[in-house]
């Protein structure tokens, strides 16, 4: 069982001062909780893709380039990479170099993305949100397979039998794909056999996700993979504390104000704190609370979902550094040898 963490370098307004910190500010901020999470043992760290003034990192791999240098043995990906609106040559080339710099560390994890704002910047319509994912994954694989490449395509210029440069470490340099939960999605990952990541984010029930594993496995198995080698990742909103109170009274106001922003823009009901407590139960979304209930959380995840690899995204908003690198810290020396210890104990049973 893998555990890590995952960010948007969010750039919110405080909520206790009303301030927003610059991009750059965030940016080495995001750096030192790589390093950190590298230091506290935990095992992966996922950087999300965004083009708006309230996040900073338009491109994970160059922040995590930048942690690779100051890290040994973190995994580092992208959480996600908006493939629809990218160039697949260049999203390789760019997460190659950072398989080179890492010494073999560097994984992409692609999606189409629940923001839409590279679209437009990048000369994408969003009309053809299905056809440029698809596309752009089929070139994104032969990609990985073979360092010369012919294709042909109806969104990107024709390859002709040219070098894709430089070449990963890794064999093959690891390709996710995730999901919010589309039936489609864990059809396609599982038919092609990549790893499956499912964004368990919010009013959803993280037990739900089942029917999207079954169905990824499905479709592996008939496709003629091996459905129990494939690696299967949840990411959520969390944050953890010495006590279970104090991590929900600290995680509650960005949460609230990022919610809401995110309400208004998608034209949902407004988001309150009886919706955060529902969450933030036993069998809501947020794994938020001490070690000990994170990780029976995580565990009752594990255990009912099949999840291989999860991810606690914090901060959600913008909150104190200090509070996120405690986060961090306890995730990997508390709440991580809790799990990998049940989940080892309970695997040998099976």
């Amino acid at each position: 069982m893998e555990l890590g963490i995952s960010t948007f370098v969010e750039t919110t307004p405080d909520v206790h001062t009303g301030k927003t910190m610059s991009h750059a500010e965030r940016l080495r901020e995001v750096v030192e909780e790589i390093v950190l999470a590298d230091q506290v043992g935990l095992d992966v760290y996922g950087v999300g893709e965004h083009h708006r003034p309230d996040f900073a990192a338009s491109s994970p791999a160059v922040v995590m380039a930048a942690a690779a240098a100051l890290t040994s043995r973190i995994r580092l990906t992208s959480a996600v990479m908006i493939l629809s609106s990218a160039d697949p040559v260049r999203v390789f080339q760019d997460f190659a170099t950072l398989d080179g710099l890492s010494n073999g560390r560097a994984e992409i994890m692609v999606g189409r993305g629940s923001f839409t704002e590279s679209f437009p910047l990048f000369g994408c319509d969003l009309k053809d949100y299905e056809t440029l994912f698809e596309e752009k994954l089929e070139l994104l694989m032969k990609l990985q397979a073979s360092e010369r490449v012919s294709w042909e395509g109806q969104h990107r210029p024709a390859i002709h039998n040219l070098g894709i440069y430089p070449r990963p470490v890794q064999q093959p340099l690891p390709v996710w794909i995730a999901s919010a939960g589309s039936p489609e999605s864990a059809v396609r990952a599982g038919a092609l056999g990549l790893p499956f990541a499912l964004a368990m984010i919010g009013p959803v029930r993280p037990l739900q996700f089942a029917s999207q594993v079954q169905l990824y496995k499905k479709a592996a198995a008939e496709s003629g993979y091996d459905s129990m080698k494939l690696p299967v990742a949840a990411h959520a909103h969390g944050f953890i504390a010495e006590s279970t109170p104090k991590a929900i009274e600290q995680f509650f106001p960005s949460t609230y104000a990022r919610t809401n922003v995110r309400a208004v823009e998608k034209g949902l009901p407004p988001y309150t704190r009886a919706d955060y407590d529902a969450a933030a139960s036993f069998e809501g979304a947020l794994f938020v609370g001490d070690p000990e209930t994170v990780a029976d959380k995580i565990i009752h995840l594990r255990k009912q979902v099949g999840v291989t690899r999860f991810l606690l995204h914090v901060p959600h908003g913008t909150m104190d550094h200090a509070d996120v690198m405690e986060a961090i810290r306890l995730l990997g020396t508390e709440v991580a040898p809790r799990v990998r210890e049940e989940v080892k104990r309970w695997e040998k049973s099976q």
